[in-house]
C-alpha cells in the first residue's frame, strides 16, 4: 500500500471512530430506575449463592432467562460443561438476550451472574470455606443490565444490543494459592468467545460491568481496558462527567484486572472495556466486603446503581 492510500485509510478510520457516538443530549422518555435494579438484586439473592452445580444456581438461571424473555429479547440459553481449576466438572449456562436483531451494527453488554464459591476476603481462614451471597459481586451488574433491558424495549436505539450474563467468572483458583492461573477465571466468557451463540457473531464494542452497586464506589480507568480500547475508555469517562457523575467515574489509572473482558478481547476479538469499582491506594482494591459473607444487600447503594445504569443507558442511545 502506498503512502497516499495509507493516508486515506487512516482518515477513513478516524472518521468512522468519530461517528460512533453523536453529541446527543440525555435520552428523553427513558428513566433508569434504581429501585427496579435494586429489586433484581434482592430477587437473585433470594435463591442463595449462585454457584454452579447447585439448585440455587439452576433456579436463578431460569429466573434470568424468563426476565429477559419478558422484555421481548430473543434468548439463547447456552449450556456447557467446563473444568474448574481442581478438575471438577461444572455445569454452566451463559444467558444471552438479543434486542433488535435486524440491526447489523451491535454492542454487547455483559456481566457475570455466578457468585464465588470461596470467601477469599474473610480475615479468619476458618470462615473461608463457604460461598458468598454476591450482592455486589455478580448480582449488581446483572441488575443494571436487566433494568437496561426493560428500558430499551420502550424506545429503539440506533444500534442493536446484546446482553450476556456470563457464568463461572468467579469460580477461579483461590487467591492464596501459588502459581496463579488467570485462565481458571471467566470460564463462561472463555467458552462463549470460542463458541458464540450465533455463527460469525460480531459486535463493534463490548462493555463489561462488575462490582457496580456498592456505596462510595470508584470507577477508575482499568489498565487492560486502556490497552484494548483506550479511545472508548476516555470517551465513556468524559461522557459520565457530562452527565454529572464525576463523583463516581475517576480519571485515576489502576492496575490490569482479569475479568470477562480480557477473554472477549483476546479470543473473540471484540474490543471491550471494563467498568469496575477499583479503589487505588486501598489494601484491598475493591469494596471492603469483597469475597466475604457480608457481600449482601447492606452494601448496595441505589445511587451507585443509578450512576452506572444511567451512564451506560444514555451512552447506548448516543451511539450511531
Amino acid at each position: 500500500m502506498n503512502k497516499f492510500k495509507l493516508f486515506f485509510v487512516i482518515i477513513a478510520l478516524l472518521i468512522q471512530n468519530c461517528r460512533n457516538i453523536s453529541p446527543c443530549k440525555p435520552t428523553e422518555g427513558l428513566d433508569f430506575d434504581s429501585d427496579s435494579a435494586y429489586s433484581y438484586i434482592a430477587e437473585q439473592l433470594s435463591f442463595g449463592p449462585r454457584v454452579p452445580n447447585t439448585p440455587a444456581h439452576d433456579s436463578c438461571a431460569i429466573y434470568l432467562k424468563n426476565k429477559l424473555k419478558s422484555y421481548k429479547a430473543n434468548v439463547y440459553f447456552q449450556k456447557a460443561d467446563v473444568k474448574k481449576y481442581d478438575s471438577t466438572t461444572m455445569h454452566i449456562v451463559n444467558i444471552i438476550g438479543e434486542f433488535y436483531p435486524e440491526k447489523q451494527r451491535r454492542i454487547v453488554l455483559y456481566s457475570h451472574w455466578d457468585s464465588r464459591f470461596y470467601a477469599d476476603g474473610e480475615l479468619d481462614s476458618a470462615n473461608r470455606n463457604h460461598p458468598i451471597p454476591g450482592a455486589n459481586d455478580g448480582a449488581s451488574g446483572i441488575s443494571i443490565l436487566l433494568e437496561i433491558a426493560r428500558q430499551i424495549t420502550k424506545k429503539e436505539p440506533n444500534v442493536g444490543v446484546d446482553i450476556i450474563f456470563f457464568d463461572a467468572e468467579d469460580q477461579g483458583q483461590p487467591l492464596s494459592e501459588n502459581n496463579f492461573d488467570e485462565k481458571s477465571w471467566s470460564l463462561g466468557a472463555q467458552y462463549w468467545a470460542m463458541h458464540p451463540h450465533k455463527k460469525n457473531y460480531q459486535a463493534f464494542l463490548g462493555i463489561n460491568i462488575d462490582l457496580v452497586g456498592a456505596n462510595h464506589a470508584m470507577f477508575c480507568r482499568e489498565d487492560n481496558s486502556r490497552y484494548f480500547d483506550n479511545f472508548t475508555v476516555k470517551r465513556l469517562w468524559e461522557f459520565a462527567k457530562k452527565l454529572g457523575y464525576a463523583d463516581y467515574f475517576y480519571d485515576n489509572l489502576t492496575r490490569p484486572i482479569i475479568n470477562d473482558h480480557v477473554f472477549i478481547n483476546e479470543i473473540a476479538g471484540i474490543k471491550s472495556i471494563l467498568i469496575v469499582d477499583n479503589r487505588p491506594g486501598h489494601f484491598i482494591p475493591y469494596f471492603k466486603e469483597w469475597h466475604t459473607s457480608k457481600d449482601n444487600l447492606n452494601v448496595i447503594d441505589k445511587n451507585t446503581l443509578n450512576a452506572v445504569g444511567n451512564v451506560l443507558m444514555q451512552y447506548i442511545y448516543c451511539l450511531e
